[in-house]
């Protein structure tokens, strides 16, 4: 009896793993025979842009990021609307840059394979040479995504730079993400800039009474305070002073020191499993940040794919066909 029980309870185990991996449809390699260059064609692209305007690699991770996590990763935030009605003009993505590096590849591989390479992928695969051009991380990027046909300024409710923990870890787990890929993938903010705006309350009226946050290192506020007034609406400010431009592992030593820019960036030392690894990095420099960067990239783009027959492979990124 124990043993057909096992045996029942084998079998379920890979069903639901067989499923999975339909569901997902994706691997490493899936244009292996159909577009063999993709690759070397997107990479081109995205070196040669990034040697202009090095920038510019934080606001196309955050691009990645931003299309999983409302409808999956289809590309939705891509498709321009009429009236300004899709993802890309909803407030948290007015910031984002880069659209034009996506349609250059896109139109790169066009010539190579046409009908070929959807343009969710393409945004994969520039999300990751993006990090290794700003000597981040390399990791192999799954491909086989194809592309939504919706996108609607309604449907984009991001996680915020105002979220405790308690918010943060709710919405990661609601894409199957966990508290370790939470952590990890907070780690991007070792790349880029904020704005004064997303920081007026933690500086100047946290909790209603005119005063800051008292997570948030004495210092470090003051100096903020210096940099950016309570009515200033366009400042911008390095995540990672000292090092926005060069993906590396000094963000977790500042939030191990109070120094995170955002509030969800101290909110990691509010939870006993973010804040281990947050020290750990801090104390081991980082010594299994890259690695485990590449893992949680890997599973965030697995969220809510379509493929097979589901979607389309458009001919250019900003319409569908």
């Amino acid at each position: 009896m124990a043993a057909s029980k096992r045996l029942v309870v084998s079998c379920l185990f890979l069903v639901l793993l067989f499923a999975q991996a339909k569901s997902q449809g994706l691997k490493v390699g899936f244009y292996s025979k159909t577009c063999p260059q993709v690759e070397g064609i997107v990479r081109k692209v995205v070196f040669d842009a990034m040697k202009k305007a090095p920038t510019v690699g934080a606001p196309l991770l955050r691009m990645f990021f931003h299309d999983c996590f409302v409808r999956g990763c289809d590309g939705s935030i891509l498709l321009d609307k009429p009236n300004n009605q899709g993802e890309k003009s909803a407030v948290p993505n007015l910031s984002l840059r880069g659209f034009g590096i996506i349609d250059d590849s896109k139109a790169a591989l066009e010539k190579v394979c046409p009908g070929i390479v959807s343009c969710s992928d393409v945004l994969a695969l520039i999300a990751r040479d993006a990090m290794v051009a700003l000597e981040g991380p390399s990791w192999e990027v799954e491909t086989g995504r194809r592309d939504g046909r919706v996108s609607n300024i309604n449907e984009v409710n991001l996680p915020s730079p105002f979220d405790n923990i308690t918010k943060l870890i709710n919405d990661f787990r609601a894409k199957g993400l966990n508290e370790k890929d939470l952590v990890v993938l907070s780690g991007g903010h070792t790349i880029g800039m904020g704005h004064c705006p997303l920081l007026t309350n933690r500086l100047y009226n946290f909790t209603g009474k005119g005063d800051s946050d008292p997570s948030l290192d004495t210092e470090y506020a003051a100096k903020l305070r210096q940099k950016c007034k309570p009515t200033d609406t366009t400042t911008a400010l390095e995540m990672d002073p000292g090092s926005f431009k060069t993906f590396d592992v000094s963000y977790f030593t500042l939030v191990a020191k109070r120094r995170g820019l955002f509030q969800s960036d101290a909110a990691l030392l509010d939870n006993s499993k973010t804040r281990a690894y947050v020290l750990q990095q801090a104390r081991t420099h980082g010594s299994m940040f890259f690695s485990d960067f590449g893992v949680s990239m890997v599973k965030m783009g697995r969220i809510g794919v379509l493929t097979g027959q589901a979607g389309e492979i458009r001919k250019t990124c900003r319409s569908a066909n």
